[in-house]
């Protein structure tokens, strides 16, 4: 088994193309699968994929993430199951460290930012409860036969984002000098920008320390901030009606990370601010 062949699940998805190019650059003997190459449903053919390719390194990316369909869909669960048989077999084979993605839906209600060790993980949705169920999985796979992370994801935007999520929504609504339907904005939120949740998803596969950890930027907006910086390049504030819609009934007033013990035990914290990866992300939609 080679000492530096990593399988990325969901390589081809918003996260997961941003980091095989950065594991190539470290040495990493790179196996990107997507569900175009493997049907990882298939806990078989998942099993048969680690086999085949013995890794000693896996990023785990691959979940549903479908836009407005993710939160409650029944297919959770079926990635639960599957991702623990992916895990079990990794880990049997001899796999030496395992990272999972996990999420800020795991975390219960907070009116500070999240800690790893410290607020309670109480998922109010089948995604969060699934994630949170196989973050147990993937420490219990691993056991004394390798070292594990579990990065838990805040709110990832950039370039690529699916349309649906609040800021392609309104971005696209803005250039297409469309309407967009909001809830009142008041939701405070964790953006970090999608590069630097690659960075941080490469250097937990790379590091040695076993645990959860935040990836985060430490700072939170509300939905209304983020969108007065969309505004303030593209103009016709007017279009983004807030208010005009519910805020779905799982979304918490508040979450944001405490990323103190990914800067101090993984060695990084995001480097890029709200202003500038808005400014990217428009630019990069033919926006400016």
């Amino acid at each position: 088994m080679s000492a530096r062949r990593v399988l990325v699940t969901g390589a081809s998805g918003f996260i997961g193309r941003r980091c095989l190019p950065r594991l190539a650059t470290l040495g990493y003997e790179v196996h990107g699968v997507s569900s175009r190459d493997c049907d990882l449903l298939d806990g078989a053919a998942g099993e048969a994929l680690i086999a085949r390719l013995r890794p000693s390194h896996l990023l785990h990316l691959a979940w549903i993430a479908t836009p407005g369909v993710f939160w409650q869909s029944p297919l959770n669960q079926a990635w639960l199951a599957a991702s623990v048989r992916l895990a079990g077999a990794f880990y049997a084979r001899g796999g030496a460290r395992a990272v999972g993605v996990g999420t800020c839906a795991e975390y219960g209600p907070s009116a500070s930012p999240c800690r790893e060790d410290a607020t309670p993980v109480a998922p109010n949705t089948p995604y969060g409860e699934a994630k949170a169920a196989m973050q147990r999985a993937l420490a219990a796979a691993a056991g004394a036969r390798g070292s594990w992370a579990w990065a838990r994801l805040f709110f990832p935007y950039g370039p690529g984002e699916p349309a649906g999520r609040f800021i392609p929504s309104v971005i696209d609504g803005l250039i297409k000098r469309a309407p967009v339907a909001c809830s009142e904005g008041v939701q405070v939120r964790d953006f970090v920008y999608a590069d630097d949740v690659a960075d941080a998803c490469v250097a937990l596969v790379e590091a040695e320390a076993s645990g959860v950890y935040n990836v985060g930027t430490g700072q939170g907006s509300s939905l209304r901030e983020v969108a007065a910086v969309i505004i303030a390049e593209l103009g016709h504030g007017e279009l983004v009606r807030f208010g005009e819609r519910k805020a779905a009934p799982h979304e918490p007033p508040y979450l944001v990370a405490d990323t103190a013990k990914t800067r101090r035990e993984i060695g990084w914290k995001a480097r890029l601010g709200l202003e500038e990866g808005i400014h990217m992300t428009i630019a990069a939609r033919g926006g400016a």
